[in-house]
């Protein structure tokens, strides 16, 4: 579900037939604050600590700004989406559902006031969004229903901020993101393709164009969009313009536990080891000092990368640590059947025959077993270790 924004969650339910609204707008006569340079001037610093993860200084900003534009979706949509960042890094996390609902269903209830009053495109903009991002949450909790029918909602207000190229980068943002997805996951999820039929088309190119125009041009969906477009990106291959955008974000905001993660990823995936080593360490030293958003996760990937360099590096016994720390990490959420929590069982295990600790590699090729599925490499892997180990001690 990670890579899935508005789209999939729409996907769920065949019974919408879109209608294109275009003939329903009407002249906004309320004023226009997506567009707004001053209050565009006073969002700037509550939305860099948000995103570099100094949730208390950003609150504190947006709240202010309700202050000010309670009567518009804006402060109560940001409030939301600070809570949602706060989820990124541990998506399975529901410490703060509630809150981001409380606040997505505020920014839905004052988004219907304007749009009810004429501003169709700010209004639709943020019904929109609300819904799209409330579908998202759903969508992970695996609350389908919930999740097809924010969807719907999300889809109907988008075709009010479709083909505005005068309003600016902003209202593209769902646009690229439903002209991309809506080609890309019948692709890749065939069940899904039958259900097309009731859904105006989409295009691939078109979409990630103009997500590259919003990640250039747009403030307040400028940093949603270089997200999206990176993971976009390293997906369809283009890595090497995913690590420039990784970089780029890890650099911009420093302190947000998703993009150092995201940019550790890229540098393994590119063989940087020489840069992922000093990144994988200030990760670890961040999650044991309890940085906010630095959790298990990080901890998982983290590890398993220091436990490649050290054993690269003839280490063995830092090499071991780290294997330990990502299996201690794995087990603390769950995750002993990905691929990090097996390998690094098998590469203990491998450590342990090195040292002739044979019972002790024992256990970890056989826990490998245990968790893989027997068609997997693991398994056929800890099956070689297994193998391997029986003639050692013949020796």
């Amino acid at each position: 579900m990670h890579r899935l924004f508005v789209v999939l969650i729409l996907f769920l339910s065949t019974s919408l037939a879109l209608a294109n609204h275009s003939s329903h707008y009407v002249p906004d006569s309320i004023p226009q604050l997506l567009l707004d340079l001053e209050v565009q001037i006073e969002c700037t610093d509550g939305i860099n600590y948000m995103y570099n993860y100094d949730f208390t200084r950003a609150d504190s900003q947006f709240r202010w700004l309700r202050n000010q534009y309670a009567w518009h979706p804006l402060p109560h949509f940001l409030l939301g989406l600070s809570q949602w960042w706060r989820i990124v890094p541990d998506i399975h996390n529901e410490e703060y559902d509630e809150a981001f609902l409380s606040y997505m269903d505020t920014s839905i209830l004052v988004a219907k006031n304007i749009f009810e009053h004429g501003s169709t495109i700010e209004g639709g903009f943020f019904l929109s969004a609300a819904h799209a991002f409330k579908g998202r949450l759903y969508a992970e909790r695996k609350q389908w229903t919930k999740a097809a029918s924010e969807g719907k909602q999300a889809l109907k207000y988008l075709e009010y901020c479709r083909d505005r190229p005068d309003y600016g980068a902003e209202v593209l943002f769902g646009d690229a993101l439903y002209n991309y997805y809506s080609v890309w996951i019948p692709e890749n999820y065939k069940i899904l393709k039958p259900m097309m039929v009731f859904f105006r088309d989409g295009d691939k190119e078109l979409g990630r164009k103009q997500l590259q125009n919003v990640a250039n041009n747009a403030f307040y969906t400028r940093t949603e969009a270089q997200y999206w477009l990176m993971k976009i990106e390293n997906g369809e291959g283009n890595t090497q313009k995913a690590m420039f955008l990784s970089d780029y974000l890890h650099k911009t905001f420093p302190n947000n536990a998703y993009f150092h993660r995201y940019y550790v990823r890229m540098l393994y995936q590119k063989g940087q080891f020489y840069k992922l080593k000093p990144e994988c360490l200030r990760m670890m030293n961040r999650i044991d000092s309890g940085y906010v958003g630095y959790e298990p996760n990080s901890g998982r990937y983290a590890s398993y990368f220091l436990g490649q360099i050290y054993a690269y590096q003839k280490n063995d016994l830092k090499a071991k640590e780290y294997y330990l720390r990502s299996v201690e990490f794995g087990e603390e959420l769950e995750a002993q059947e990905k691929g990090y929590h097996l390998m690094s069982l098998y590469e203990l295990g491998r450590i342990e025959m090195k040292d002739k600790n044979y019972d002790n590699a024992k256990a970890y090729f056989k826990k490998v077993k245990k968790y893989a599925s027997r068609k997997s490499t693991h398994y056929k892997r800890a099956n070689m270790g297994l193998d391997r180990l029986k003639e050692e001690k013949k020796k």
